[in-house]
């Protein structure tokens, strides 16, 4: 959906409809990390009572893109950049393990399942969609961590790939994103030849490339745009 309809649509739009509006906004770095979410300045942007911006904020803050702060409003989540080493070195030390158990289980069945979504990776970043691109690339960690099949790994997989999505969702390039659904390709052939170490140090380096790309240094001027402004454009 493109931000901001005309106010007779706007004013028929859920609390659904509008939490989507604005985590595309926040996908597209037009609401930089920090960014305070007015209730009443949102209200007036769609035309809507507070009440279902509220409701709109309380969906944003489930998807962990809003951190709802008693007494002070609710913000664009803003991950450190000392969480976003210590999720990265995490992923590390689990998808090593995760990587030597996919090869020795994965069939032929498998690989095709992950050549299938490597194509819907392609085309979510050739659509330039960053919310979609950044779920669909973590997407490519899970189905392995699935494959692999042992439910606790999958949980733990789950819960640091949505961190993951969401840092890289707002600190990554389009540039960088591609070169990451170019480097799942990398593993996919090596884990498909049999050869773990190598299929491990690519994945290794694919994570550490992720890591190395991101940007966390938002400008002053970014860090200062006007909510309204933000959304209109």
């Amino acid at each position: 959906m493109a931000p901001l309809k005309d106010k007779e649509e706007t004013s028929k739009q859920s609390s659904q409809a509008i939490a989507d509006d604005i985590a595309m906004a926040i996908a597209a770095r037009k609401l930089p990390p920090g960014t305070k979410l007015r209730e009443e300045a949102l209200a007036g942007v769609y035309s809507v009572s507070r009440t279902k911006i509220r409701a709109a904020l309380l969906i944003l803050s489930k998807d962990k893109l809003v951190n709802i702060v008693p007494d002070k409003g609710a913000f664009v989540s803003q991950p450190s950049e000392k969480e976003a080493r210590e999720v990265f070195a995490a992923r590390r030390i689990i998808e090593a393990a995760i990587t030597r158990e996919f090869i020795a289980k994965a069939k032929t069945l498998d690989y095709k399942a992950l050549e299938r979504h490597l194509k819907q990776e392609h085309k979510a970043v050739s659509d330039g969609n960053s919310r979609m691109r950044s779920e669909i690339l973590g997407d490519f960690h899970i189905l392995i961590a699935e494959i692999v099949g042992n439910h606790v790994l999958t949980e733990i997989m789950q819960e640091l790939i949505a961190r993951s999505t969401l840092i890289t969702m707002l600190y990554q390039s389009e540039r960088d994103a591609a070169c990451s659904s170019d480097e799942h390709l990398a593993f996919l052939r090596a884990a498909k030849s049999g050869d773990t170490e190598h299929a491990i140090r690519l994945m290794m380096e694919h994570l550490e490339h992720v890591e190395s790309a991101l940007q966390f240094n938002a400008s002053e001027h970014e860090m200062k745009k006007d909510l309204i402004t933000a959304l209109l454009t």
